[in-house]
């Protein structure tokens, strides 16, 4: 199955980086579901809870503040408060 590559950073540190087979994110318009190839986006977001699934394992589950989220065909960065 495809993956890309997800980076959670804060202010403080790298949260999380891995290969992951889809991100759900809260966005300022409601959800975003991210899945590999996804077509590029800049967009921001509000507070809520940012999902991340990863093959063969249990999902990740991270509160957020706000932030933003760039989106490459094989990555995805956020930058949460």
């Amino acid at each position: 199955m495809a993956q890309l590559l997800c980076e959670v950073v804060t202010a403080e540190r790298k949260v999380f980086e891995d290969d992951v087979t889809m991100v759900v994110a809260p966005g300022i318009e409601g959800q975003l579901g991210i899945l590999p190839h996804h077509a590029p986006l800049m967009t921001a977001l509000t507070y809520g809870e940012l999902q991340i699934q990863r093959e063969g394992q249990e999902d990740i589950f991270i509160a957020i503040g706000g932030g933003f989220m760039e989106v490459r065909p094989d990555r995805v960065t956020i930058l949460a408060d």
